[in-house]
């Protein structure tokens, strides 16, 4: 004779079975297809030309961040004025509950520097097309630099650490194992309003640099379909 007692361990064992099954990743989402991150950012982008660059602040090679990156781009942006702006576009085809992406609210403190501030803001790329980044202050001996940078995963742009951690459920309630990226642009300089101000009048041009078909793949679907050709 069943229980009550085994009616409800069953009934349990069958939602658990439930929700294991929906969390089970049944596709993949990929915005980044058949193309590589360094041939769809230009080098010269209106009046700046860039460098690349292996001596920017990224995630060491034994940490597990490292190992989720598929490609990891670092350039160094040039204006004939004598600024320079650096760009770091870290690339994953996979983000799961394990492999993440690496914030710099944790990576720049990994390496030494000191977190000033950081706080979230908005970047206008067009009219109408808004993205949510972050603004972060980090300071170093000798050195202070201004970071504004966003993250995609799959077809979020998560600007919190807890929104990050919901995009990956999302997804993964739809059935999907998503690709994301961390885009990471900064510069050097004790005045950060103005560096602010300069990189939000030098990211968009970066976005609209890019390809229209592969912009996506740093913005989304949604607001790359919003922008202009």
């Amino acid at each position: 004779m069943i229980s009550r007692r085994d009616v409800l361990i069953g009934g349990s064992c069958l939602v658990a079975a439930g929700a294991a099954y929906a969390l089970e990743p049944r596709g993949r989402l990929s915005l980044l297809k058949g193309v590589k991150l360094a041939d769809i950012v230009p080098i010269n982008i209106g009046e700046w030309s860039a460098e690349n660059s292996d001596s920017l602040i990224e995630p060491s090679e034994d940490s597990l961040a490292a190992t989720l990156y598929s490609e990891i781009v670092g350039r160094i942006y040039h204006h004939p004025t004598g600024t320079g702006v650096m760009m770091l576009a870290a690339y994953g085809d996979t983000q799961s509950d394990l492999l993440q992406l690496h914030r710099p609210e944790s990576c720049y403190p990994a390496v030494g520097f000191k977190l000033v501030s950081t706080k979230v803001a908005t970047l206008r790329v067009t009219k109408g097309v808004t993205v949510p980044t972050r603004e972060v202050v980090v300071t170093a001996p000798g050195r202070q630099e201004s970071i504004v940078y966003w993250t995609r995963i799959g077809e979020y742009l998560p600007a919190t650490g807890g929104e990050q951690r919901d995009a990956r459920l999302r997804t993964a309630m739809a059935g999907y194992v998503p690709d994301g990226i961390l885009m990471r642009f900064s510069a050097v300089g004790e005045n950060s309003e103005q560096i602010f101000k300069l990189l939000a009048g030098f990211i968009p041009q970066v976005i609209q640099a890019v390809p229209r078909q592969y912009r996506k793949a740093l913005i989304g679907t949604a607001l790359a379909a919003a922008m202009p050709a």
